[in-house]
């Protein structure tokens, strides 16, 4: 049985869960939620190398992407414009994007990633 790693944990989650080679992260929101699409993309892909770099990977071994819109036909584009810019080239997840409620009102994204560890 593999030993399940649990990093940047608090009563309700953890952000990193690392368990049989693969590195889970939790969605992932912007901390200045006044700024637009862009900015709160930014944040978040900014948060996954973060995380990324803690389990000793970067963004060439993920696997898969769930990202979440609040209004995907004002920010798809923009969310794409930052993703493409952050994203490994050739070396880009699996990914499905959606339209959903997020958490808060002001919060116009959330991303969660699955990435293959060393």
């Amino acid at each position: 049985m593999s030993d399940i790693q649990r990093h940047h944990t608090n009563a309700r989650m953890s952000r990193v869960v690392v368990h049989n080679g693969t590195v889970y992260i939790g969605g992932q929101t912007a901390d200045d939620r006044s700024q637009d699409i862009t900015g709160q993309t930014q944040q978040v892909l900014a948060k996954i190398d973060g995380y990324l770099k803690d389990a000793g990977i970067d963004k060439s071994r993920l696997l898969s992407a769930q990202v979440w819109l609040k209004d995907i036909e004002s920010d798809f584009a923009g969310m794409n414009a930052m993703w493409d810019a952050w994203t490994s080239p050739g070396n880009t997840p699996t990914r499905a994007t959606v339209e959903s409620r997020l958490a808060a009102p002001d919060l116009l994204v959330e991303i969660a990633v699955i990435a293959a560890a060393n």
